[in-house]
C-alpha cells in the first residue's frame, strides 16, 4: 500500500477539501531567531544550520519573485500554500509580518499560509494577524518547532523555552481557529523510544492538528557536528528511526494531519546519517512498516508500553 493510504498526509488531506493537488511552495522570508541574535541565547539550537533545509541565496528575491519561481518548479497543482519556513517565521514587528504574509496572499492561486516559528514567538498581536486570514477564508497552519517535550532536553540542546510554553500557545492559537502542526525530533542526545512515546502523549492531550516528524540529522555549523566529530553523539540509524516513527504514527489518531514522516539534508551540510539525503527512503520502509504492523492510529485504545530500545 501506498503511503497516503496508512497515514493522513497532508497532502491527502487537502486534496479530499479542495477537489484537487495543493502543494507547499517554501519561502526564505529573511527572517532571525531570538535564540542566535542573543534576545534568548547566541548560537541557536544545538541542532540548527538553516542552510541544511533552506536555500539562503532565495533571501535577495522578493516574495513575489521566490513563489513565481517555486510554483514554476511544480506541474501537477494549481493551488498552493505560501510556506515560510526558515528560521522564526513571526519574529519581526507585526505590520512587518502583514506586509509579507499579504505578499504572499495576494499572488495568485495561493490559498494560505504555513508559518514555522518557535512556541515563544507568538504575541497575541500575531495570532489576531492569524486569525484574521483564517476569518477571511485561508488555509493558515502555525508550524510550532517544539522537538521534544522533554525540558531537560529542551534545556540540554539550547532551545530556549519549555513545553509549557508550548501548550499554552497551542491551547490559544486553536481556540482562535488556527492549525497548529508540530514538529517533532526523533533521536536526540539522550533520548529513548520511551522519551519520543511520552513527547506524543503529551502534544496530544494538549491537541493538535497536524505534526511534522523529523529524525536526527547532525549538519556542518551546528553544535551537534562538534560533538559528533568527537565521538560523543550518534543520529539514530534507519532501522532506529522507522521502529520509533512508526510506533508513534500508529498511535496517533487518524484524523491528525502528517505533514512530513521523515526529514531530508543537502551535503555537504549534512554530515551524519547519510540515509537523511534521500527523503523518499525512510517514507519508503515507514510505509512498509505501517503496512505490516497497523495504519495510523491503530494502536489508539491500547496503553503507552514504555520499554528503552535504545
Amino acid at each position: 500500500m501506498q503511503l497516503h493510504e496508512l497515514v493522513n498526509t497532508i497532502g491527502q488531506d487537502l486534496q479530499r477539501r479542495y477537489g484537487e493537488r495543493v502543494h507547499k511552495l517554501t519561502l526564505h522570508g529573511g527572517f532571525s531567531c531570538p535564540n542566535r541574535d542573543g534576545t534568548i541565547g547566541r548560537g541557536g539550537c544545538t541542532f540548527c544550520n538553516v542552510a541544511s533545509f533552506a536555500d539562503e541565496e532565495t533571501q535577495i528575491q522578493s516574495i513575489e519573485e521566490q513563489l513565481k519561481d517555486r510554483a514554476g518548479e511544480i506541474h501537477r497543482a494549481r493551488k498552493y500554500l505560501a510556506y515560510f519556513q526558515a528560521y522564526t517565521s513571526t519574529y519581526a514587528e507585526v505590520q512587518t509580518l502583514k506586509n509579507m504574509y499579504e505578499q504572499a496572499l495576494k499572488a495568485a492561486d495561493i490559498v494560505g499560509l504555513c508559518v514555522g516559528t518557535r512556541p515563544d514567538c507568538v504575541p497575541d498581536a500575531v495570532l489576531e494577524l492569524l486569525a484574521g486570514y483564517v476569518q477571511q477564508g485561508y488555509e493558515i497552519w502555525l508550524e510550532l518547532g517544539l522537538q521534544t517535550a522533554n525540558n531537560q532536553t529542551l534545556k540540554h540542546i539550547n532551545r530556549g523555552h519549555d513545553f509549557e510554553c508550548y501548550s499554552q500557545i497551542t491551547e490559544r492559537a486553536r481556540a482562535l481557529g488556527i492549525k497548529v502542526c508540530t514538529h517533532l525530533i526523533v533521536g536526540l542526545p539522550k533520548e529513548t523510544r520511551d522519551d519520543n512515546i511520552e513527547t506524543l502523549k503529551k502534544v496530544l492531550e494538549v491537541g493538535t492538528d497536524g505534526i511534522k516528524l523529523h529524525g536526527l540529522h547532525i549538519v556542518e555549523g551546528s553544535t551537534m557536528a562538534k560533538a559528533w566529530r568527537a565521538g560523543r553523539l550518534e543520529a539514530p540509524t534507519l532501522e532506529e528511526y522507522v521502529a520509533i516513527a512508526s510506533e508513534m504514527i500508529r498511535l496517533t489518531p487518524p484524523d491528525v494531519v502528517y505533514h512530513r514522516v521523515s526529514s531530508a539534508a543537502r551535503r555537504p551540510t549534512l554530515l551524519s546519517p547519510l540515509w537523511c539525503e534521500n527523503r523518499w527512503l525512510a517514507m519508503t520502509e515507514i510505509g512498509r512498516a505501517l503496512d505490516k504492523e497497523g495504519a495510523q492510529g491503530s494502536l489508539i485504545g491500547q496503553p503507552f508500553h514504555y520499554q528503552t530500545v535504545r
